[in-house]
């Protein structure tokens, strides 16, 4: 599920009215900071834990009488509102209390507990780990990197031609923190084939110069 762009009052009230929980991101697209969160609500649509909720995208000023409305006067500002009316809110830029509230209103738990949590987190960094043949665990994605280090792994790995997947560590605290302590590996990026840990970008580079890359990522 992606966002969906809203472009008219009555297309918004349409897809708000439903009893399903809507995370709303008021936006502009002068705003820099609004392509990062978008990005961020864009990673959260496609998870299954959060298919209970939808993600919506509203042009504030195009849209200034629903910005009115909802007291909106500075992008970015996401609502959280259910049947039409809103139940939460995020004013500026603040991905952890994103992720934090979407798990929240879309009933999953939003970090792992001491006890039968923690085993509910390994299994999930598990699937993910294996989700495909070559991982990488970073901030942002493979088309925008979020981090220089993370934009190095990505090139590097593109040059290769091999197939892979990514995982935004910024929408999700619990796979940030958890993956360091089930890896044993406290820095990000991460790279993983057929479920085992390579390492970093440090690991990465040493395995290019040695010419022993592609072989690495795809044996």
């Amino acid at each position: 599920m992606a966002i969906a762009k809203v472009t008219s009052e009555d297309q918004y009230k349409q897809l708000i009215g439903a009893a399903t929980v809507s995370v709303v991101l008021f936006s502009a697209e002068w705003a820099e900071q609004c392509k990062q969160i978008s990005d961020v609500m864009t990673e959260l649509a496609k998870q299954t834990e959060f298919k209970a909720l939808q993600f919506l995208d509203v042009p504030a000023e195009d849209l200034s009488e629903l910005s009115m409305r909802h007291q909106i006067d500075s992008v970015p500002t996401v609502l959280f509102l259910r049947a039409g009316k809103a139940i939460d809110r995020i004013d500026g830029v603040d991905v952890g209390t994103l992720t934090k509230k979407a798990k929240q209103y879309a009933g999953a738990s939003s970090l792992p507990s001491t006890d039968g949590g923690s085993a509910n987190l390994e299994e999930r960094l598990k699937a993910l780990i294996n989700r495909s043949k070559v991982m990488i665990f970073m901030k942002g994605d493979r088309n925008t990197p979020r981090c220089g280090f993370s934009k190095q792994l990505i090139a590097i790995i593109n040059d290769t031609g091999v197939a892979y997947d990514t995982f935004d560590i910024l929408t999700d605290e619990a796979v940030r923190q958890g993956l360091k302590t089930f890896s044993n590996w406290p820095t990000y990026p991460q790279v993983y084939v057929n479920g085992e840990l390579i390492g970093g970008l440090d690991i990465i580079k040493e395995l290019l110069e040695g010419g022993e890359l592609k072989e690495t990522l795809n044996p």
